[in-house]
């Protein structure tokens, strides 16, 4: 690596030495070393796939097609692969561990940060490892849902008689509030913000970086590509966060 490349992670590992509250916000830039396929991009999922076919009203419409397309999203989305925590991951886990780290906040539904450890994890978008119902909110493992619907049960029902969704937030909805909220609040009172491995093209988590920047915390974006946070970055980093954030915590 550069010497431009070890000076930045000098000076993230220093920050993150010295403050207080810390706070990382991720992208599918931290899950694709896991076998994930990121959604925006030149070969993302939407580009491939029309979003209207997972839009909330094709579900309030036509629940069967949904489930059966959702069916064939979820087999393009793992294939064979279990997806496991991957060295980013399990880098912001330890960084937690080690008090060097408050929370993550996630825009990924895979729900690997709890798998490789970390225990605040704020899901901006849900999670795709649970289902709940539609009508009384009851949540179950993701699998089972997911079994049923392959077996021919479209779309699958609660108990209660509702239609289980997706636990993640669908096009047309908005985010979950107290999630949202909490997220504003870690970015406010944050002394380092990392925006790792994400675009930041995406509202309203890509304002996050912004307010954290307005706080006057020390705002970190690691990423391949360029972001429009960048300007109000005070360190920014084009390489892969399973190579950063290792080398972070090594230093720390």
């Amino acid at each position: 690596m550069s010497e431009a490349y070890d000076d930045a992670v000098d000076a993230i590992t220093g920050a993150l030495r010295d403050a207080d509250t810390a706070v990382a916000l991720t992208g599918a830039g931290v899950s694709t070393a896991s076998g994930i396929p990121s959604f925006r991009g030149e070969d993302g999922i939407w580009e491939r796939r029309d979003p209207t076919d997972f839009h909330r009203r094709r579900l309030d419409a036509d629940p069967e097609g949904f489930w059966r397309d959702r069916l064939e999203l979820r087999a393009e989305f793992f294939g064979d692969v279990d997806p496991t925590p991957n060295a980013a991951h399990l880098a912001l886990a330890e960084l937690e561990s080690r008090g060097h780290l408050d929370a993550v906040v996630t825009q990924n539904v895979d729900g690997l940060h709890d798998a490789a450890g970390s225990e605040r994890v704020v899901e901006l978008h849900g999670t795709n490892r649970r289902v709940r119902c539609d009508d009384c909110g009851d949540r179950l493992p993701a699998d089972a849902a997911f079994e049923r619907a392959a077996d021919g049960d479209l779309p699958p029902r609660c108990p209660c008689g509702g239609i289980y969704r997706p636990d993640v937030v669908l096009f047309g909805e908005s985010l979950p509030d107290v999630a949202m909220s909490e997220a504003q609040r870690l970015a406010r009172d944050s002394d380092v913000f990392l925006a790792v491995g994400s675009s930041l093209s995406v509202r309203p988590a890509s304002l996050l970086p912004k307010i954290a920047a307005d706080a006057e915390a020390t705002l970190v974006v690691v990423n391949f590509e360029e972001t429009p946070r960048d300007s109000a970055a005070d360190h920014v980093i084009r390489a892969d966060v399973t190579d950063v954030l290792p080398a972070v915590v090594d230093r720390l």
